[in-house]
């Protein structure tokens, strides 16, 4: 169309350009992209791995830098089923024989767990009145919420009994209270164990042999976990467990305190039936099934034990090897 003038007025003809219009083929490219690879769980700050790590770190932090022990229950607390909760330094013990075990011992629970329409057997009524009792807040909670508590794995019977992390006692103070009670000292040191299982063998082995207590390195051993609680069987209530910063000066302490340090390893020059030194302050020391006792800790040995057994059996375990002395010691002390 034209103007006046006779010249196409502006904007009225449609221009045919010619080559490649620009279209929105890249106006998503970036988005396209991604954002690269997805980021660790413990490195998201929404996941609940990060609030763990952000847990640790901190108690790390309160510590001294030094990793935060694997927690527990103080001292007195049930052989139980345990845990420590996501992003809570707080931790959960479960089962019916595990909570009331726990509340017997009076440790300082702050909750305790209820199943909706639970059966109510003389434990659950006995746990019941023992919180009324000590004006311990109880909830009654529906099976997922339980299940939830007790984390993968977790038998919990429909109770649940949330209490403090374990309080790790010092060596010395152990020797200190055992020696004021005028006893004679009878310990288990666990290096290199890794296993809570073989760690709540052996607790509940000193419990039943006349044992005062068992002490863990600091590091690169076990704690005190769900799983050790569980196989100690409630012995954890009765035996502290300690924590040494460094097993082999420790173990010196002791030693010149009058305790008698007794490795054991199968190529021990001394045989476990009729110790002469079985009355003595003894500390038992268990190595790792793997590699035995290190270096450091057998140079500080009085003296390496050897538990015969047959040639069909190469070893034993290190739960079963520490049963067998504390037998054996409890035997001869008797006599």
């Amino acid at each position: 169309m034209k103007g006046s003038s006779g010249k196409p007025r502006a904007g009225a003809v449609r221009k045919k350009g010619k080559g490649q219009k620009v279209g929105t083929g890249g106006h998503s490219r970036k988005a396209l992209e991604g954002k690269g690879p997805t980021p660790k769980a413990e490195d998201r700050p929404y996941h609940q791995a990060y609030k763990r790590k952000a847990a640790a770190e901190r108690a790390a932090a309160k510590s001294g830098g030094r990793a935060p022990a694997r927690p527990g229950a103080p001292r007195g607390a049930s052989g139980a089923s345990r845990r420590a909760k996501s992003g809570d330094e707080s931790e959960i013990v479960t089962g019916r024989n595990a909570v009331v075990e726990a509340l017997r011992t009076r440790i300082p629970a702050t909750t305790l767990y209820i199943a909706a329409r639970i059966e109510m057997d003389d434990r659950v009524k006995e746990a019941v009145k023992i919180a009324t009792d000590r004006g311990i807040p109880i909830l009654e909670v529906m099976r997922p919420e339980l299940d939830r508590l007790a984390g993968e794995g977790g038998v919990h019977q429909g109770l649940a009994l949330k209490v403090p992390p374990y309080e790790y006692a010092h060596p010395e103070d152990l020797l200190d209270e055992v020696l004021a009670d005028d006893l004679t000292p009878l310990f288990v040191a666990l290096d290199g164990i890794t296993d809570p299982r073989n760690l709540g063998a052996i607790i509940r082995s000193t419990a039943a042999f006349g044992g005062q207590g068992v002490i863990v390195p600091q590091r690169r051993s076990v704690g005190v976990t769900a799983a050790a609680w569980k196989t100690s069987a409630g012995a954890a209530a009765r035996v502290p467990v300690a924590m040494a910063p460094n097993l082999t000066q420790t173990l010196k302490a002791l030693k010149q305190r009058g305790v008698f340090v007794l490795g054991l390893d199968a190529g021990g020059d001394v045989e476990l039936p009729g110790l002469d030194f079985a009355d003595r302050p003894i500390v038992v020391v268990v190595g790792s099934e793997g590699k035995g006792l290190s270096r450091l800790v057998t140079e500080t040995c009085d003296a390496i034990v050897s538990i015969p057994i047959s040639g069909a059996t190469e070893s034993l375990n290190a739960g079963i090897a520490a049963s067998v002395t504390l037998y054996e010691i409890a035997k001869l002390r008797a006599e």
